[in-house]
C-alpha cells in the first residue's frame, strides 16, 4: 500500500478532524445528567384502601374457617373436643383429687371451663400469628396486598372457635347453677380485650419470626408461663393465702390474668374479688390496661416497618 493510501485510511477511521476539535465538545467535559434513582418501598401493612382491607380480612378468615373442616365427618366437634377434653382431665385431677372446689370456690368447674376457652383463644391465635406469614409466603412473593391481613385473619378465625365455644360454656354454666345476670354484658369488653391483646402479640411475633426463627420455641415456652401465673387452675384467693398479698398483686398486672378474674367476677361468681380489688385497687387496672395497649402498638409499629421487606426475608 502506498503512503498517499496509508494516510486516506488513517483519515476515514478517525471521529473527527482535529481541525474541528475546537468545535466538538470533548466527552471528558460534556455534562451528562443520570436521572435519580427513586425508591420503590414495597407492600405495606395497611394499604391505601381500607375497605379493601377489611373485605380481604374477611373472605380469609371465613375461607380458612371454613377449609379447616372440609371433609371431616365430625367437621366444628373436633374444634369443641380440644377445650372440652382439656377440661375433663384437669376436672378429674383438681376436682376429683385434689378436691379444690366447694365452698372454697363456688361454681369451681365453670370458673375452670371458661378460664381454659379463653385461654386456649389467646393461645391458638398468638401462637398460630408465629407462622402465619410463612405459611403464606406464595401469596406474600406473587400478590401485592396489605400484610397485616395476615395475622389478622388468624386472630379473626380464633375469635369464630371463641364465639361457637362459649355457647357451649353457657350451657354448661347454667347446668352448673349459675343464674344469669346482668355482669354477664361484662363478657363484651373483656373478650374484645383479650382480642387486642392477643392481636397485639401476633403482629410483633409474626413479623419477628421472618427474621429470627427462634420465636416459635420461645413462645411456646412462654404460653405455658401464662398458663401457669393466671387463675385459671386455681383462685387468686390461694395465691393471697400461700405467698401473700404482694404475690397476688404482681400477678394481676398480667393482662390475662385481670381478665380471667373479671370474667370470674362477672359471669360466675359475685362474691369473688374482682380483677381491681384482686389488684389492690381499680387504679392498679391501669397497669395491665396500659400494657395490652403499649403490646398493641409495639406489635403495629413493628409489623408496618417489616412489612414491606417481607417477602425478601422469607
Amino acid at each position: 500500500m502506498s503512503s498517499s493510501a496509508c494516510a486516506m485510511a488513517v483519515k476515514v477511521v478517525r471521529p473527527y478532524a482535529a481541525a474541528d476539535d475546537a468545535n466538538i465538545p470533548s466527552m471528558s467535559t460534556q455534562a451528562v445528567t443520570v436521572p435519580e434513582r427513586r425508591r420503590i418501598r414495597g407492600p405495606s401493612a395497611l394499604g391505601s384502601d381500607p375497605q379493601r382491607f377489611i373485605q380481604l380480612t374477611r373472605t380469609l378468615a371465613v375461607s380458612d374457617f371454613k377449609l379447616r373442616f372440609f371433609g371431616s365427618v365430625l367437621g366444628y366437634l373436633w374444634q369443641l373436643m380440644r377445650p372440652l377434653m382439656l377440661f375433663g382431665v384437669l376436672y378429674l385431677v383438681f376436682v376429683q383429687f385434689v378436691r379444690l372446689g366447694g365452698e372454697t370456690v363456688p361454681h369451681y368447674p365453670a370458673v375452670l371451663l371458661i378460664g381454659i376457652v379463653t385461654y386456649m383463644f389467646f393461645a391458638s391465635s398468638t401462637g398460630g400469628c408465629v407462622t402465619a406469614v410463612l405459611k403464606r409466603e406464595t401469596l406474600v412473593r406473587k400478590i401485592e396486598f396489605p400484610r397485616l391481613v395476615i395475622p389478622l385473619t388468624v386472630v379473626l378465625v380464633a375469635y369464630f372457635d371463641l364465639l361457637l365455644n362459649f355457647i357451649a360454656v353457657f350451657i354448661f354454666v347454667l347446668a352448673n347453677g349459675v343464674e344469669p345476670r346482668w355482669t354477664w354484658l361484662e363478657l363484651i369488653p373483656l373478650l374484645l380485650a383479650v382480642g387486642v391483646l392477643a392481636t397485639g402479640i401476633g403482629m410483633l411475633v409474626s413479623a419477628l419470626y421472618v427474621r429470627f426463627r427462634d420465636v416459635e420455641p420461645i413462645w411456646e415456652v412462654l404460653l405455658q408461663v401464662f398458663f401457669y401465673i393466671s387463675p385459671i387452675l386455681y383462685p387468686i384467693e390461694l395465691v393471697a393465702e400461700r405467698g401473700g398479698e404482694d404475690v397476688q398483686q404482681a400477678m394481676m398486672m398480667n393482662p390475662l390474668a385481670a381478665i380471667l378474674q373479671q370474667m370470674r367476677h362477672a359471669v360466675v361468681d359475685p362474691n369473688a374479688p374482682s380483677a381491681g380489688a384482686a389488684a389492690g385497687g381499680w387504679v392498679w387496672i391501669l397497669i395491665p390496661a396500659g400494657i395490652i395497649i403499649g403490646l398493641f402498638v409495639l406489635g403495629l409499629w413493628v409489623f408496618n416497618r417489616e412489612a414491606p421487606r417481607i417477602a425478601e426475608e422469607l
